[in-house]
């Protein structure tokens, strides 16, 4: 009898043997909500005929870009940054959230027309641990001026 209590010992000090409290993992905590931002957007072809779009999100009622721009200005091949816009970002706890892009019109911005909506899943979210990232990717297209299509990318984050 002691010697497999002398084995298991000696297993345990030289590394052999794990023991089992040692390598359960501890579950990670899923999400109850998402941070929800921009992360890209690129121009496969604008909606205007000069090639040139002025751009904007709305997102929860706010317009982006809010403080420094009236719009982001934006030419066919163009890509576009969350900075550009002023970080549109959204949380969802339930359902979904949009971010519609606008063309605008300056001198007086306004909301503009839409190009279309990128919406993030409240499912995407309760999938993903807390801390965890998922990227979703839409395309935008149709016919305003011209044929326009853009490509936008939201970063979701569990929350």
């Amino acid at each position: 009898m002691r010697s497999h209590q002398l084995i298991a010992g000696l297993a345990l000090a030289v590394g052999l043997v794990v023991p089992p409290a040692v390598t359960a993992a501890p579950a990670a905590a899923m999400a109850t909500s998402c941070r929800v931002e921009l992360y890209d957007i690129d121009s496969l072809n604008a909606a205007e005929r000069d090639g040139r779009d002025e751009l904007r999100f709305l997102v929860g009622g706010n317009l982006f870009p809010r403080f420094n721009d009236d719009y982001f200005p934006m030419v066919t091949g163009g890509d576009g940054d969350p900075a550009d816009f002023e970080f549109p970002t959204s949380i969802v706890t339930i359902g979904s959230v949009g971010f519609d892009l606008r063309e605008v019109t300056p001198p007086a911005a306004g909301t503009g027309d839409s190009l279309g909506v990128a919406i993030a899943n409240g499912t995407t979210c309760f999938a993903l641990a807390r801390g965890e990232v998922a990227i979703e990717e839409t395309f935008l297209d149709g016919t305003d001026e011209t044929f326009y299509s853009y490509h936008v990318r939201l970063k979701l984050t569990g929350l």
